[in-house]
């Protein structure tokens, strides 16, 4: 009996030169609706009150998903070997154009 084998596919991703330099973000700014994440990079400057989006993920909630538990499995990997990302950050010490909070 001959058994059925799935062969399994290779995917070849490209990378071009542009997109391979990267873009530098110090800020991401996360909304979403039912159907999809938006995630804006954006590259904040100290002392400068204007700050550009410099790039835009669209996703869907299964890909936002993916991706949390991925980076969540990467961060465990690079603190195992360098130690706790210390995060200190806290509250931002701007409005990003959201509803603020009223008593």
């Amino acid at each position: 009996m001959q058994e059925k084998t799935n062969p399994q596919q290779q995917l070849n991703i490209e990378l071009t030169d542009e997109v391979g330099e990267g873009i530098y973000s110090n800020l991401a700014i996360i909304t979403h609706s039912p159907s999809e994440f938006i995630v804006d990079f954006v590259k904040m400057m100290p002392g400068v009150p204007k700050a550009k989006v410099k790039s835009r993920i669209i996703l869907t909630p299964q890909h936002a998903k993916r991706l949390f538990k991925a980076l969540k499995e990467n961060i465990g990997k690079y603190e195992a070997i360098h130690g706790e990302i210390k995060d200190v950050g806290g509250e931002m010490p701007f409005h990003i154009g959201t509803p603020t909070a009223q008593a």
